[in-house]
């Protein structure tokens, strides 16, 4: 909860590409707004599976 309260006050060029890959759905109209970033999830879910797979690889 720190890391992403850190990255969303202050890493925002970081993040800026986060729910702006095709296939992230943005809904905005007076008085209501939806955002869904399917496709940002998948890329950071397989970042991180990666990310752990290497490290269980390297601690073999």
């Amino acid at each position: 909860m720190v890391l992403g309260a850190l990255l969303w006050l202050g890493g925002g060029s970081l993040l800026s590409w986060f729910g702006r890959l095709p296939g992230d759905v943005r809904v905005e109209r007076p008085g209501f707004r939806l955002y869904v970033p399917w496709v940002s999830m998948l890329v950071v879910s397989a970042g991180l599976s990666a990310l752990l797979w290497l490290v269980r690889r390297l601690g073999e």
